[in-house]
């Protein structure tokens, strides 16, 4: 029993590890911040120096130090196959192990500028990266190496510590992979002038919650044709998120600190889009008092979206192609030609080939304006997103309504996942706001969902609730609903609702509901 209690202590430190770095290694975090993560666990639950991990890059032929966590004077060091400990670890396969760094001959200690001090106090620890995949004799090709600095330890110890690492190492052989995968692409898009030569992999758009696989090629997308002036067509859904998908790009390009301007085609008459693309002059139609640019001239030097595209009339389309390729327009009612450098992005949601074969949309237009598509698949084919992106507006809601809700419950987290979401992001985002808005407790709750999420089951109305309170609450959902639509206008709200103002009145207060919470003018006072 006293050896099983000793061996229990001796690896529970170990285990304690683990659970902390598969509980970082899900969907909802990038391969990057999931490794930089990993190093700062061993750094501070086992006091190892310097973790850092290298990858093989196929094009130089080198090792090259590609993650860190510590402070060190080169942290772009680089090692050719068989060069040093690291090296030497990689092109055998085999964990090195080194008591005491002064005592070994051909340890390159200026890497890193260790001092001779710390030579003679530290060990040190390597072990080899292998691929997820096996060839076709079932050999796994090394693709990397993982090592630290340890003070001085009996042999044992450092050979305990060497076998977790090895154990650490075959848990990250995914990220490893997409790390060699990133460093290749990385080349690749300096390479074609896409980017400058900058090595920065955390430059992903900030306001973009994205951890399923079709997202982050989305994203790749996105940094492959941001830093160009490439004509981008965003194909997708309605609700998908399109318009955050173009601010990602603009900020992604040369042109970031000059003007993005947008226009949704379909939300003014088809008379008024070319005054307001392309401005007018002063009495070129009744109501046109004086001169007026368009957002061609207000985008000048900096980027325009058109967000559905596919609603503009024949004659704009006409007027924006000979933008785009002359860069040169017209105000209504002036002859004179202006000059505008301007980079253009468009979205639809809309079968514009369709269009095409139709006669609806000008050919020529969509050949020009569908130079580089991005599809942005919807919420239902991308799943690992919903969570991440539940819990992200959680917080801007909670935050907004300043209110202290802490997480969604794991009943609610299956209904969210169940639901197939034809509103796609947007619907979520409203739908996380709602529960919000209803949440009184620290915990989103299943009830605090909308209906069209609940089963009879999940709600509890069969069995917990009697019909009086689930009716009640059935009642002060639509209220709510109402008050959110109206903006806290309860009059409106009444007229929405088929009913008196005096029972909107009434009910207000029986469920104690605070209708100015629900107005735009007190949302900004927040």
């Amino acid at each position: 029993m006293d050896d099983v209690a000793t061996c229990a202590q001796e690896i529970g430190p170990y285990l304690h590890t683990l659970r902390k770095i598969l509980s970082v290694m899900g969907p909802q975090s990038s391969f990057q911040s999931s490794l930089k993560t990993l190093l700062k666990t061993l750094a501070e639950d086992h006091g190892m120096l310097r973790p850092h991990i290298s990858i093989f890059d196929p094009e130089t032929k080198h090792l090259k130090v590609s993650l860190t966590h510590a402070q060190m004077k080169n942290a772009q060091a680089t090692y050719e196959p068989g060069q040093g400990i690291t090296g030497q670890v990689f092109t055998t396969g085999q964990p090195v192990v080194v008591p005491v760094m002064k005592e070994h001959p051909a340890f390159l200690n200026k890497a890193f500028g260790r001092t001779e001090e710390e030579l003679g106090k530290l060990a040190f620890v390597c072990v080899p990266v292998l691929s997820p995949n096996k060839d076709s004799e079932g050999a796994q090709e090394v693709i990397g190496t993982m090592s630290v600095d340890i003070p001085r330890e009996p042999v044992d110890m450092l050979e305990a510590h060497c076998r977790f690492l090895e154990v650490v190492a075959g848990m990250i052989a995914n990220q490893a992979a997409y790390l060699q995968e990133e460093i290749a692409r990385q080349k690749h898009l300096i390479a074609q002038g896409l980017m400058a030569g900058s090595s920065d992999m955390d430059s992903e758009a900030p306001n973009i919650v994205a951890s399923s696989k079709p997202m982050r090629l989305v994203l790749n997308q996105v940094r492959q044709v941001g830093p160009s002036r490439a004509t981008v067509l965003l194909r997708g859904e309605s609700g998908t998120g399109k318009e955050l998908f173009a601010e990602a790009i603009h900020q992604a390009s040369p042109r970031a600190e000059m003007p993005l301007v947008k226009l949704n085609c379909a939300a003014l008459p088809s008379e008024l889009v070319e005054s307001e693309l392309f401005g007018h002059q002063k009495g070129a139609f009744t109501g046109a008092v004086q001169n007026k640019k368009g957002l061609f001239e207000l985008a000048h030097q900096g980027t325009l979206f058109l967000d559905e595209i596919g609603e503009l009339s024949l004659s704009a389309q006409a007027k924006v192609l000979r933008a785009i390729q002359e860069q040169e327009i017209q105000r209504l009612g002036s002859e004179q030609t202006i000059n505008v450098d301007v980079r253009v992005i468009c979205a639809t949601h809309q079968n514009l080939e369709e269009q095409v074969e139709n006669g609806q949309f000008r050919e020529d237009l969509y050949y020009r304006i569908n130079v580089f598509p991005i599809f942005i698949p919807p919420l239902r084919e991308r799943r690992e997103d919903i969570l991440p992106m539940a819990e992200h507006f959680l917080k801007v809601y909670a935050k907004e309504y300043g209110k202290d809700i802490k997480r969604v419950s794991t009943p609610a987290i299956e209904l969210l996942n169940q639901y197939d979401w034809p509103g796609n992001v947007r619907e979520l985002k409203n739908c996380l706001e709602r529960a919000v808005l209803l949440c009184d407790e620290s915990v989103i709750r299943t009830y605090h969902l909308p209906p069209t999420l609940q089963t009879a089951e999940s709600s509890a109305t069969d069995t917990n609730l009697s019909f009086c309170d689930a009716v009640a609450k059935f009642e002060q959902e639509l209220l709510v609903d109402a008050l959110k639509k109206a903006k806290g206008n309860m009059l409106q709200a009444a007229r929405d609702l088929r009913v008196s103002y005096r029972i909107v009145n009434y009910k207000v207060k029986k469920y104690g509901l605070d209708a100015k919470k629900f107005s735009s003018s007190g949302r900004s006072k927040k």
